[in-house]
């Protein structure tokens, strides 16, 4: 499973630069608003988020090790805490992002709600990755 979810996070970096640079041309290019793009990330995101979750509560790395003693060590509180949060937020803002797009009538309005949305959540998502242990970097 952690293979996986290592492999799916270079799918959903990529998903979500794409989106994110396809949309950004759309914006200065003051064309259309591309839902299908937008949908990429969003999908791949929680494809990742559910696979994660899983590991969450199955790895002994995960919920299992959530103690105060465990909070002095900084990357088994990476691991049970700062990870797991800073990813839910990624997805938080990533669905909020397409949510609110896909409400917007005006397409410049909605590419730029997107960049915004996806910007902050690939932020947040590279601050949390675990990049010294990424099994794809080994």
């Amino acid at each position: 499973m952690k293979h996986l979810h290592s492999t799916l996070a270079i799918v959903l970096l990529l998903a979500l630069v794409i989106a994110i640079v396809i949309t950004l041309a759309n914006y200065l290019g003051k064309k259309s608003y591309n839902r299908k793009i937008a949908l990429l990330g969003l999908v791949s995101a929680h494809l990742q988020f559910i696979v994660g979750l899983v590991i969450y509560f199955v790895s002994p790395l995960g919920i299992q090790s959530f103690s105060g003693e465990n909070m002095k060590n900084s990357l088994s509180r990476l691991y049970f805490l700062e990870h797991p949060l800073m990813m839910l937020l990624a997805i938080i803002l990533i669905t909020v992002g397409y949510s609110k797009a896909k409400r917007q009538i005006d397409s410049q309005k909605a590419n730029k709600t997107v960049l915004i949305f996806y910007i902050i959540g690939l932020v947040f998502i590279l601050s949390r990755i675990p990049w010294s242990t990424w099994s794809l970097l080994a």
